[in-house]
């Protein structure tokens, strides 16, 4: 019975139906019967695909490892975040992107290191994956991540995406993905997303699903089972819970207050809704990603309730909160 669902969900996806939300039940592990196999997406994060690319993912039951690169990760920490709050494993990608080959030891160390700095600044736990630019690697670089905790992955199927291949393409190569596989896709193309439906599909009716990749042996296997890509945050990660209370309001503006409970050393990131722009700030240090759409706010001395103005222009929401400690 459950393999007809899973069969009759494929078919209505294949059909354009769209995502179908199949109801979880005792013997859910049925529909893994014939493994796991491991999504991938580099290059991330990025303002303009990382949103959309994670919502796909949850709107079709997915989960996926994240090899971000640590220019991106430092330049948008609030997406790393979100990364995470998706139920998405985050690694190691450089933080350049260079050709790693062409580095001396200790530039690929300070490729490696400064990347696990980024993503750990921006909540994304302790990587303890990488995954090399181009796929290039050797003993010299694998020695210097493996120095940092890290285990060297590659792919076992190239989706092409980022060669031009059209989402039928993508939806073809991920047909190809057996048991403990990985596929190399990427955060930034529009094709990759809109190729995440059929894959669910594909990967259901085949009686596949979606793991997380092992540093133990580099392969997809079960969320609960081998060592998650990433460490929590050795200070507990979100262990902190925000408050958030409406203030005075204007025509073109809008007061918001955060109060933060469970620790006095945390980080609160503000997640915004185009067109709106935080105009003025109080009794918290803070910085922003690339978008201008999130900030990450910090004690400044002035305890644990901080506020804002945001010029909401037509877009009244209020903005979304996550807290993890420092």
């Amino acid at each position: 019975m459950i393999r007809k669902i899973v069969l009759t969900a494929a078919a209505a996806l294949l059909a354009g139906a769209g995502a179908v939300a199949l109801t979880p039940s005792a013997d859910a592990a049925a529909a893994c019967s014939n493994g796991y196999v491991g999504l991938t997406y580099d290059d991330g994060p990025n303002p303009g695909t990382t949103t959309q690319l994670l919502n796909t993912l949850r709107s079709n039951g997915l989960r996926a490892t994240m090899f971000n690169t640590g220019q991106n990760a430092a330049a948008n920490p609030g997406l790393v975040a979100s990364q995470v709050s998706a139920g998405m494993w985050v690694g190691n990608h450089s933080y350049t992107h260079p050709h790693m080959l062409t580095l001396s030891s200790a530039q690929m160390s300070s490729e490696l290191s400064r990347t696990q700095t980024a993503i750990r600044n921006g909540g994304g736990g302790t990587p303890t994956i990488f995954r090399p630019p181009y796929g290039e690697t050797n003993a010299t670089l694998q020695s210097a991540a493996s120095a940092l905790g890290l285990r060297t992955v590659t792919w076992d199927v190239d989706s092409q995406d980022w060669n031009g291949a059209s989402t039928a393409a993508i939806v073809s190569a991920a047909a190809r993905l057996t048991n403990g596989q990985l596929i190399l896709m990427h955060d930034n193309y529009a094709t990759t997303i809109a190729a995440i439906p059929q894959i669910a599909a594909g990967l259901s009716a085949r009686g596949l699903c979606a793991g997380m990749i092992s540093s133990s042996t580099g392969r997809a296997v079960a969320p609960s089972g081998g060592s998650n890509p990433t460490t929590p945050p050795p200070t507990g990660g979100s262990s902190c819970t925000t408050t958030y209370t409406p203030g005075q309001q204007w025509s073109d503006r809008f007061n918001g207050s955060v109060s933060v409970g469970g620790s006095s050393n945390w980080v609160v990131t503000v997640t915004l809704r185009s067109p709106q722009k935080v105009i003025a700030t109080w009794n918290a240090s803070v910085s922003w990603d690339s978008t201008g759409l999130v900030m990450t706010a910090r004690p400044n001395g002035n305890g644990n309730t901080f506020g804002f103005t945001i010029q909401h222009g037509g877009n009244w929401t209020q903005p979304s909160l996550s807290c993890r400690t420092a």
